[in-house]
């Protein structure tokens, strides 16, 4: 299987949740992310627990741990290239809260609707 593209959601007033989590997190949890979606990118459809593993509707969690705390980043696939970065979230519990699976939902119709409206080529980690 070929590496995917990977794309960060983008809402309509221009933020990127993503990049929003990725702020607030230290310096040792950006880089953790950052390395699962460089694995998620190579990977694709083939990334499996416990990097990577099914929620509900299409939806899937990356998951990654910064010391105790666990971080999971929210996500689609866009056909067999792309795949679509919606959110990420820090979670005190062990399911991820279906509030944050229905936002990864509604997230998902707006783009599958408007792909060019919602995408952020996330880079200079993706070439």
């Amino acid at each position: 299987m070929p590496p995917v593209r990977v794309i960060f959601y983008k809402e309509d007033d221009g933020t990127i949740p993503m990049i929003e989590l990725l702020d607030r997190l230290s310096a040792v949890g950006q880089d953790r992310c950052i390395d699962r979606l460089k694995k998620l990118k190579s990977q694709g459809h083939e990334l499996r627990r416990p990097a990577a593993a099914p929620l509900r509707d299409g939806i899937y969690e990356l998951r990654v741990r910064e010391n105790k705390v666990r971080l999971r980043m929210l996500f689609f696939f866009h056909g067999r290239e792309a795949v679509v970065v919606t959110h990420g979230l820090k979670k005190k519990s062990c399911d991820v809260p279906p509030m944050e699976i229905n936002r990864a939902i509604e997230r998902k119709k707006r783009y599958e609707a408007c792909p060019e409206a919602h995408t952020f080529n996330w880079g200079p980690h993706n070439e």
